[in-house]
């Protein structure tokens, strides 16, 4: 019998079936499962009379630039959110397992930002160059308040890449040095700064930026030195011996790589790296972006898992639970240098994102999303590793709390990517109602990032979806 089922099934197709202590037979049985059901959740969006998916995507076609991009075969038209909740056109429910990372930090349309946000637009939306607000004053004091040493200088933007392109501004202003090495596979903006800096983009995409240097990636999965950070770190030595005066302005990074496929930095590397650039004068730059606001649940920010501290640290998207708004974080004496050129941003800051930031700190400490995405997060990755052990396509499971990545190959031994697959099992979980992200620098790798206030019930739907779509391959 089990003769017969492998001869109906393609060769290059068979190791996707193929689960760890069991027979092809068994598995075939086990194909007929019933699906998983998504948790129950107490809410109804209103009904929705705007125009269809077929005809907002005929008028993206038409009108958008082809840039804009969507993940699936068949785009979604969402409509209404609610928690961890998206909902479509048509009322159906999706769990939401990326918009964390993209810009949801305490969950959709949570009442607390909401309120926020329309009562100070009620009351005053402008901008902050040239007048007092007590929205933006108490949103940088208690930002501040989040970081150790002496990190208590605030300067807001409208997003990363905006906080990123200033950050390497000031390093570059402070040490009056042009050099700056940021590490492969990374990711910081799309302006000309930033995409330089991303060296994902370039030498993936050749997007030259001067100065820019790319040293070797940490990646504990598929680097040459497994998670020994030090042995990565000396490329930055190089670097700066070869490659620059002896001289460098800054080195930026994150901690967990997000667009690169949730990518923790090995073990070792950030505090060697640090100590090796500031011998060399330069500043060291924390990107937040992605990892920050209590993501990873063991810490509020990314780099502190690493026992470091930067000079400058850059934040946005979840900043503001959806809001257009970014920040940059640095020390008194680093700040000085923007006061001695003209420079300001006239959105920066402005009374009705802070107001929106502030209300996302209060809620992160009201209901305790740091320890739920450690709790729930530990849990998550607990049965994706589960998962792991079960089909031989998932070649790792890494991250922490709630910022986890999947990563999919043919071959375990060669991690040889399964792309293809990647975008099949994406498009049905879909169907199935679990949003995923996706990233990895083969886009291979499964970026799950849910809103802080995910639970277990939601992980282990999740977890069951995947389950059951790799059993359908």
């Amino acid at each position: 019998m089990a003769k017969m089922l492998q001869r109906s099934i393609p060769r290059a197709e068979r190791f996707l079936f193929h689960r760890s202590g069991s027979t092809l037979s068994q598995q075939i049985e086990e194909n007929e499962s019933v699906a998983p059901k998504m948790p129950p959740f107490d809410y109804t969006p209103p009904p929705y009379s705007g125009p269809s998916a077929e005809e907002i995507l005929r008028k993206r076609r038409e009108f958008l630039s082809p840039a804009v991009f969507h993940f699936f075969d068949k785009p979604l038209n969402l409509v209404d959110g609610k928690m961890q909740y998206l909902f479509d056109e048509k009322g159906k429910r999706y769990l939401d397992a990326f918009g964390g990372i993209a810009t949801v930090c305490c969950g959709h349309c949570h009442p607390d930002v909401v309120d926020a946000i329309v009562g100070q637009t009620k009351r005053l939306q402008h901008s902050t160059i040239l007048y007092l607000n007590a929205a933006i004053a108490d949103f940088a004091e208690a930002l501040a308040a989040k970081f150790p040493g002496d990190l208590k200088v605030v300067y807001f933007t409208n997003s990363g890449t905006e906080a990123n392109e200033l950050a390497l501004l000031m390093a570059r202003l402070y040490t009056g040095c042009h050099d700056v090495v940021s590490i492969r596979n990374g990711y910081h903006g799309n302006a000309a700064g930033t995409m330089g800096a991303t060296a994902q983009g370039s030498y993936k995409f050749n997007v030259v930026q001067t100065g820019v240097h790319h040293a070797l990636n940490p990646d504990q999965y598929r680097g040459t030195f497994g998670s020994d950070g030090p042995k990565y770190a000396k490329d930055v030595d190089d670097i700066i011996m070869y490659g620059t005066s002896g001289r460098v302005a800054a080195f930026i990074a994150e901690a967990i790589q997000g667009v690169g496929g949730i990518m923790e930095l090995a073990p070792g590397y950030l505090p060697a790296v640090y100590n090796t650039i500031r011998k060399a004068g330069g500043l060291c730059i924390a990107d937040e972006v992605q990892s920050g606001f209590a993501r990873t649940g063991s810490h509020f920010w990314g780099f502190e898992a690493h026992g470091v501290v930067p000079d400058i640290v850059t934040m946005a998207k979840g900043i503001g639970n959806g809001v257009p708004l970014g920040a940059v974080v640095t020390t008194p004496e680093i700040a000085k240098v923007l006061a001695y050129r003209s420079y300001f941003n006239t959105f920066g800051g402005n009374p009705m994102c802070t107001a929106a930031g502030l209300a996302v700190l209060k809620v992160i400490e009201k209901e305790n999303l740091q320890q739920n995405a450690s709790t729930v997060g530990s849990y998550l990755k607990q049965r994706l590793d589960s998962l792991k052990n079960k089909y031989e396509i998932i070649g790792d499971v890494r991250g922490r709390g709630l910022m986890l990545g999947v990563e999919l190959v043919t071959d375990r031994q060669l991690k040889t990517p399964a792309k293809v697959e990647t975008v099949h099992i994406l498009d049905q979980m879909k169907d199935m109602g679990v949003l995923v992200g996706k990233g990895g620098f083969y886009g291979n790798v499964f970026r799950i990032t849910p809103p802080l206030c995910f639970t277990t019930e939601d992980a282990d739907y999740l977890v069951d979806v995947m389950d059951y779509t790799l059993s359908k391959m």
